[in-house]
């Protein structure tokens, strides 16, 4: 391959996965000065998120009687997408202005690994960091097992890779769920089952060529199967791109493929559409997954969207087209233009936010004495968590694995993202109680505590 090209693929595995440092890194740090406690520091269903108060002492890393330090890793330096950066912005910039962290302030100290400088960047964060928050990196095994080794609990957007995926010291609504089961087993059961069952027997998986997006697909194919579908197409394009999709459509169309699924960049997923709506070939369904759930794939696909049917999973994450029923998504939207106007809400600000309230309900609840263990314990005693009403309830207390679960269906048209009928029995807004299936295939197991020497018992 030649430099470019290597960039240009690199640049596709996180766009799959999804997405300067003191001593020398090139850590970035976004400030809000709390100010007058005017601002409300409810949000949604939650009350006192943000509260001003009198702190004293620094009971842990990263906490002074002032501030409280919290790193959020991206990959913005090499993606150029601020999508986790804005929500940092938005959400310090609203609860320092309400008074912080029972008076103390956020500081979100922004970890830019540049994709391949996660370790860098987590061995920063073990010396400065509070706690992680509303962060994702796709590379994200690779500084794992430093997190754990410096005992930082972390509340991601988003996690990418199995060794992190499930990890130890993780928490958070839907971002931590184990590599082992496939949490997408009711939207899966809804499209072949329910909506579309003629596609059963004629799916179609396109996947980029690299190790992520492939285990995927494996996983993926061992669910389907279980379910009794048959995956009649499996092809895999360079992970860099293809000039021309035209080869895929033919292929899609000759074996009369009625769903698709397209794990790689939204953009090229649009390009596809774009040659099989010109052969006048229309699919029951196309998978655009939770990645497309944006302005840009709406834009790169508009020649499509009146002629395919795309759908994807928010996997009970409230979408924004549920502004008029949940307060807290218009909440959201106001927040935004209020301290980032113009910069979008796409499902990786979404699930930021949703990381960020976690974080912030329970680190308030710790009173003064703010310690690692402290907050850690009170995010896991959360036994019906909301984050204000932007996701399904969710019980923390107990593996995201090992509990039913809820999905929702946004489908796209030439009027943008919208709600699909998809049988809701939960607020009007989500399908509830399917258990993920559980696969049999060794994909590999999430870092734990004992891996590196560790245990709870460590945590101060």
């Amino acid at each position: 391959m030649k430099p470019q090209r290597i960039v240009v693929a690199v640049l596709a595995i996180v766009l799959l996965a999804a997405g300067c440092g003191r001593d020398g890194g090139t850590t970035e740090t976004t400030e809000s000065r709390t100010g007058s406690s005017t601002t409300s520091g409810d949000f949604g269903t939650l009350a006192n998120v943000c509260q001003s108060g009198n702190p004293s002492g620094a009971p842990a890393q990263g906490v002074t009687d002032t501030e409280i330090d919290v790193g959020v890793f991206t990959d913005t330096g090499f993606t150029k997408n601020p999508d986790l950066v804005d929500a940092a912005k938005v959400f310090t910039s609203w609860c320092n202005a309400a008074g912080g962290i029972n008076g103390r302030k956020v500081v979100a100290n922004l970890h830019d690994t540049k994709l391949m400088e996660v370790r860098q960047r987590m061995l920063e964060a073990c010396r400065e960091d509070f706690v992680l928050a509303g962060g994702s990196a796709a590379l994200d095994s690779l500084g794992v097992k430093d997190r754990l080794s410096c005992l930082l609990p972390e509340f991601p957007a988003q996690v990418s890779q199995t060794a992190n995926t499930g990890s130890d010291l993780q928490v958070g609504a839907g971002a931590a769920v184990s590599e082992n089961v496939n949490p997408y087993t009711g939207f899966q059961d809804w499209l072949i089952n329910e909506a579309y069952p003629d596609s059963k027997g004629a799916i179609g998986m396109i996947v980029g060529d690299n190790p992520i997006t492939k285990v995927m697909a494996e996983k993926l194919d061992e669910s389907l199967t279980a379910a009794g579908a048959k995956v009649a197409y499996n092809d895999l394009y360079p992970i860099s791109g293809v000039p021309d999709w035209t080869p895929y459509a033919q292929a899609i169309k000759s074996q009369n493929i009625k769903g698709l699924i397209f794990y790689g960049d939204f953009r090229y997923l649009a390009k596809l559409e774009d040659v099989l709506t010109g052969m006048d070939y229309k699919l029951d369904w196309i998978d655009a997954n939770a990645n497309s759930y944006n302005q840009t794939f709406l834009d790169e696909a508009k020649g499509s969207l009146g002629f395919q049917n795309n759908v994807l999973d928010m996997s009970g994450t409230a979408p924004l087209d549920a502004a008029d029923k949940v307060p807290a998504v218009q909440e959201l939207k106001d927040l935004f233009q209020q301290y980032a106007p113009g910069s979008p809400i796409t499902f990786q600000v979404l699930r930021a936010f949703q990381s960020w309230l976690l974080f912030a309900k329970s680190a308030s609840s710790c009173g003064n004495e703010l310690t690692r263990k402290c907050i850690y314990e009170s995010a896991r005693a959360e036994t019906d968590w909301t984050a204000g009403g932007l996701v399904a309830p969710v019980d923390l207390s107990k593996p995201l694995a090992d509990q039913p679960r809820c999905f929702n269906v946004q489908q796209a048209g030439p009027d943008g993202w919208h709600s699909a009928d998809f049988g809701a029995d939960t607020d009007g807004l989500y399908r509830c109680g399917f258990t993920p299936y559980r696969y049999t295939g060794d994909f590999g197991t999430p870092t734990t505590l004992a891996d590196v020497g560790k245990s709870m018992a460590d945590l101060n």
